[in-house]
């Protein structure tokens, strides 16, 4: 890889740590002061904890020591990245979170699973994986 691909995946992973820690904050700060029943309590609790992970592991992603583990970490990303998707969806539904304020995190947690998601195959034939036909 030459110095102008280097300097353009390191820009691309600066961009994408900023907007997966961004993405926390806004979870963080869309639940800070919400008062919540010792029934949901831990669904807030594993929003905050997936959200979170998002950004560590893609952190982990591109510091990893080898091209497959930066892969397993892309894994953890893709599956963390859904898991927080799947936690704003259902406290819209329970009416813990408005829809209409919660849009544009829910947009952005959207735009990153598609994102990881797609970079995921191409991770995969890197290390030596072939692409898996579903």
């Amino acid at each position: 890889m030459d110095t102008r691909e280097n300097q353009d995946k390191s820009e691309f992973n600066d961009q994408l740590h900023e907007r997966t820690i961004q993405m926390t904050a806004k979870v963080y700060w869309l639940l800070k002061d919400r008062k919540v029943s010792w029934i949901i309590r831990p669904g807030v609790n594993q929003i905050i904890r997936s959200s979170s992970s998002v950004a560590a592991n893609f952190r982990a992603a591109t510091r990893a020591r080898s091209d497959a583990e930066s892969y397993a970490k892309i894994c953890i990303v893709v599956e963390e990245c859904d898991e927080t998707l799947f936690w704003l969806d259902y406290l819209i539904r329970i009416n813990l979170l408005d829809v209409d304020k919660t849009k544009g995190i829910y947009s952005e947690v959207e735009q990153l699973v598609r994102l990881f998601n797609a970079i995921k195959p191409k991770m995969k034939i890197k290390i030596g994986g072939k692409k898996c036909e579903i």
